[in-house]
């Protein structure tokens, strides 16, 4: 059953993705989504008086080996021609879908068509009670956003020994405010994030994992030092005698392919209203992690699927980390884990 409350805070979501009415939106779902975010954003769009097409399509069964968490990789839209040309023609797409649209393959087809694309993170309605909508974090995020694509060099440091070294030549650069800014543009809601896509081959040093930290594919803070040691973009060890370092290299090893081990993304988080402890009180289903993702201060250090880098593929890890200093050209953006600048 949709809440009123959870109606209300979509409804200010579509607003903030400039939602006019007449306005073609088209609601993605897949058979195992959220029903709750569904219904919200259906009916909030029909309530700022949107012309609405909902579009659900099967959950594909998982070939294996493993099991798949965020992603951010659907692969709902595989095969799916019909209702991927349904959705590059309409003027907003609202993607429900349970891992979302960021890394799928078909979001190209889908945003030149000219659609904007807003991610609803299949999140439990109390944490969009919680995040809201702030109207000062598009100026946060522009901001950084402006550092980061004027910057030839991003290094990523912490106490605990992190030394990691980014080449930015031919890296995509985004942010997400948790709105879309005109045709083609892709945003996630929640938001709070700038992030850079490396090219090929571009990054290089180590990335040390403390107590604290969070593996958001198993939904799980760390609870021993891991330390990925990295060459040419690519993970060439994964150090470490405890669960947390077993449990990565099981994880990645059982896809048998070398993007699994490669360079994703690489950011930080800027949304004050997001908090690191939250995962804590949150059942694994009940959260696709997107909170953790934004909290101010946070490296957010991913592995896997990068369009930018040619690579598609179904292994990924999304990893925030804290107390990290993240610089661009000797720049501090972010100090042991404080954002500077606020």
């Amino acid at each position: 059953m949709t809440e009123h409350r959870t109606l209300a805070r979509l409804r200010e979501v579509l607003l903030d993705s400039g939602l006019e009415p007449g306005e073609l939106v088209g609601v993605l779902s897949e058979s195992t989504s959220r029903r709750v975010l569904v219904d919200a954003a259906r009916l909030a769009a029909e309530d700022l008086g949107a012309r609405v097409c909902e579009i659900v399509v099967p959950t594909p069964p998982n070939p294996g080996p493993v099991a798949l968490r965020s992603t951010g990789a659907s692969v709902a839209l595989t095969g799916q021609d019909a209702a991927v040309a349904a959705l590059a023609a309409c003027g907003l797409v609202v993607d429900c879908t349970v891992e979302g649209l960021i890394h799928a393959p078909e979001l190209p087809a889908i945003l030149g068509g000219g659609a904007r694309v807003l991610m609803i993170g299949n999140e439990d309605p109390e944490a969009l009670d919680r995040l809201g909508v702030d109207p000062a974090l598009r100026g946060r995020v522009e901001r950084d956003l402006a550092r980061l694509q004027t910057a030839a060099r991003m290094r990523v440091t912490s106490d605990a020994g992190t030394d990691l070294d980014v080449d930015l030549a031919g890296a995509f650069r985004a942010g997400s405010w948790g709105a879309t800014s005109g045709p083609g543009t892709f945003a996630h809601y929640p938001g709070g994030l700038v992030a850079a896509y490396p090219a090929a081959g571009t990054v290089s040093g180590r990335v040390v994992l403390q107590p604290g930290d969070i593996n958001l594919t198993f939904k799980e803070y760390l609870r021993s030092p891991v330390e990925l040691v990295l060459v040419d973009d690519r993970i060439v060890e994964i150090a470490g005698d405890g669960l947390d370092a077993e449990l990565l290299r099981s994880y990645l090893s059982a896809f048998d392919e070398e993007e699994a081990y490669a360079v994703s993304h690489v950011g930080w988080g800027l949304n004050p209203a997001a908090r690191w402890d939250a995962l804590a009180l949150l059942d694994k289903r009940e959260t696709n992690g997107l909170e953790a993702r934004v909290f101010p201060g946070c490296f957010l250090f991913s592995t896997g699927a990068n369009e930018n880098a040619g690579r598609y593929t179904r292994g990924h890890f999304d990893l925030p980390m804290r107390g990290c200093t993240v610089a661009l050209d000797g720049e501090v953006v972010v100090d042991a884990g404080r954002l500077v600048g606020g």
